[in-house]
């Protein structure tokens, strides 16, 4: 069975964070053909036996169970708020104290969700030079939501598209479903605004 293993390192409750997390899991879940084992870790639950793992060196037993889940995991799912331009300090204290080699050649997926597309390039200049110094796999496409975002049809397409790269990861040839793609007459009609494009590309559509 296949163990995948979702952070989550939203405040609150319900969080958009946690959100985009289960919108990630789901898409990669319905293109995998063997059972899953998903695991969510709520890290905002661990923020105290984070802060006493880093005062006394011992993790509690919540805290080490999903410590241990992380490092059994055959996939990964993190997904971070902003804060200052970066992945929230909650979730840089749970990657501290993971083992160096908990991620060897682990398939990640990175997520994050801000205010606005403006924190979109985090994935890249943040979450995926963390991974990789973690030595593991980070997949091509990450996925950035802005508030403004849900509900649209553009995130639907980078969640599915990430999805089906995680899911080939896992298990070659699942993942190759490609998204749905909108027609040429409905594209000329309704043309995807200059915005989301850019947003797409991974670009600061303010820049």
């Amino acid at each position: 069975m296949t163990r995948l293993v979702v952070l989550s390192a939203g405040l609150s409750d319900p969080s958009s964070t946690r959100l985009l997390a289960d919108r990630l899991t789901s898409a990669v879940v319905d293109r995998l053909e063997a059972p899953v084992d998903v695991d969510v870790v709520e890290l905002r639950r661990l923020a105290h036996p984070l802060a006493d793992r880093l005062v006394t060196g011992f993790a509690g037993a919540e805290l080490a169970a999903a410590l241990e889940a992380v490092r059994g995991a055959d996939a990964l799912i993190a997904v971070t708020p902003v804060y200052a331009a970066s992945y929230s300090g909650l979730f840089k204290t749970f990657v501290d104290v993971l083992e160096r080699d908990a991620l060897d050649g682990t398939p990640v997926l990175v997520a994050a969700t801000g205010g606005t597309a403006r924190h979109s390039m985090v994935l890249d200049h943040a979450l995926r030079p963390l991974f990789t110094h973690l030595r593991a796999t980070v997949l091509p496409s990450g996925v950035f939501a802005a508030t403004d975002d849900f509900g649209g049809a553009g995130l639907e397409a980078r969640v599915e598209r990430a999805a089906a790269e995680l899911a080939a990861a896992l298990n070659p040839g699942a993942g190759h479903r490609r998204p749905p793609q909108r027609s040429l007459e409905a594209e000329l009609a309704e043309p995807t605004p200059f915005e989301e494009l850019l947003r797409r590309a991974g670009a600061d559509p303010t820049d």
